[in-house]
């Protein structure tokens, strides 16, 4: 088998595209993969292009040596973006192969380990009260309207689900990854850590003690103020506290220094970025993204992790194609705790696909079919295309 042709695709997903990419064959067999952060969508589009002519004629089922071929390839520019895009191809590869076998990813590297994955219902009133217009009917408009949206997805089966800090109100806001107004100095002021304890205990009131809750303050506090924000959470009995850091020893800092649990490392790419932090120890829960670097570094990440006892968690804010990919990595590893899930989304991201995620009681199924186990609908891919 040889590869033919590759096509990328950008897609509305509301507040930033979804990007795809797809590998066509000589044998009639097309892979997909979603990838990377829609945040810059035109330089991975155009990384992929610049990728293609060291594709075309290779074999697709060499997934490994085309990765390492990327890698080194890209050496002088490896990491980040160029990470991310090499990810598009080698996603798309094991989608080739899972189907030219008839089999699901997962069975190429030793899986099942499990039939069903335990999620959790992401940005939960969070996502709401940055884009009201993804729930039109259920504003974020008060501290009511926080626990209500709690209860929701407990209504819905969702025994876990996460935040960021928001803002009630009209208009309602978040702390998302672009945030400005807290700036460079990541201070986690007094009044700011007052807030977040009052959303948190307003969400633990609403679904009780059972339930549990996660928030994610990204990168947006330094060590000193993710410290006094976690302290101030313990008697929430948080799941985690998710947090970026750059830094191995301040992470494992942090982690020392609070009993709520810490989840870290959705910034990292490779195990050689994840190495000095799993030899500190510097998180209880690792967060592994499938869409930026690729299946098998995911993998192997997630190996490198059992050998310190620690579980995964992939992270996973896009569309139904990378919950896909994220479910079969938790099915090929031993040591998955939970998943990312986004129910919130705009109208038309079932209509892309030619099958959706089945949830219930709080779990995914996890799929049976080749490949991925499910295909995007390509004429659908493009008529809700992102105006490049």
């Amino acid at each position: 088998m040889k590869i033919t042709d590759i096509e990328t695709f950008a897609v509305n997903g509301g507040e930033g595209p979804w990007l795809f990419c797809a590998i066509r064959t000589d044998e009639g067999i097309t892979g997909y993969g979603e990838f990377g952060i829609g945040a810059y969508p035109r330089a991975l589009l155009g990384l992929i292009d610049d990728m293609k002519p060291l594709l075309i004629g290779q074999d697709p089922e060499a997934v490994e040596k085309i990765y390492f071929d990327l890698y080194r390839a890209l050496r002088h520019a490896s990491g980040g973006l160029a990470a991310m895009g090499i990810a598009g191809l080698e996603l798309a590869c094991w989608d080739i192969k899972g189907k030219a076998h008839g089999v699901p990813v997962y069975r190429l590297v030793g899986g099942p380990f499990r039939d069903r994955q335990r999620v959790y219902w992401s940005h939960l009133a969070s996502l709401r009260a940055a884009r009201p217009d993804l729930a039109p009917d259920k504003p974020i408009k008060d501290w009511d309207a926080v626990g209500r949206a709690a209860q929701e997805a407990v209504e819905k089966g969702y025994t876990a689900f996460k935040t960021n800090i928001l803002f009630p109100g009209d208009p309602s806001k978040a702390i998302f990854q672009m945030w400005s107004e807290i700036g460079h100095d990541q201070l986690a002021e007094r009044d700011l850590v007052k807030h977040a304890v009052t959303q948190i205990s307003t969400m633990r009131d609403a679904v009780g003690p059972d339930i549990e809750i996660l928030l994610d303050i990204n990168f947006h506090f330094k060590t000193e103020g993710a410290v006094r924000l976690a302290r101030a959470l313990e008697p929430y009995d948080l799941f985690w506290l998710e947090i970026d850091n750059e830094d191995p020893e301040a992470l494992a800092q942090l982690k020392s220094s609070t009993l709520t649990p810490i989840c870290s490392g959705e910034q990292l790419l490779t195990m050689r970025e994840y190495q000095p932090y799993f030899s500190l120890h510097a998180m209880d829960t690792v967060k592994v993204d499938v869409q930026w670097q690729g299946f098998g570094p995911a993998k192997k990440v997630a190996d490198l992790a059992e050998t310190y006892e620690l579980n995964i968690a992939p992270h996973n804010p896009a569309s139904h194609l990378a919950t896909f990919q994220s479910v079969n990595l938790t099915a090929a590893v031993s040591n998955a705790r939970i998943m990312e899930s986004d129910p919130d989304a705009v109208a038309w991201r079932d209509d892309l696909y030619t099958v959706v995620p089945e949830i219930k009681d709080g779990y995914m199924t996890v799929p049976t079919a080749p490949g991925w186990g499910t295909e995007p609908i390509e004429s659908e891919l493009k008529k809700h295309a992102w105006n490049r």
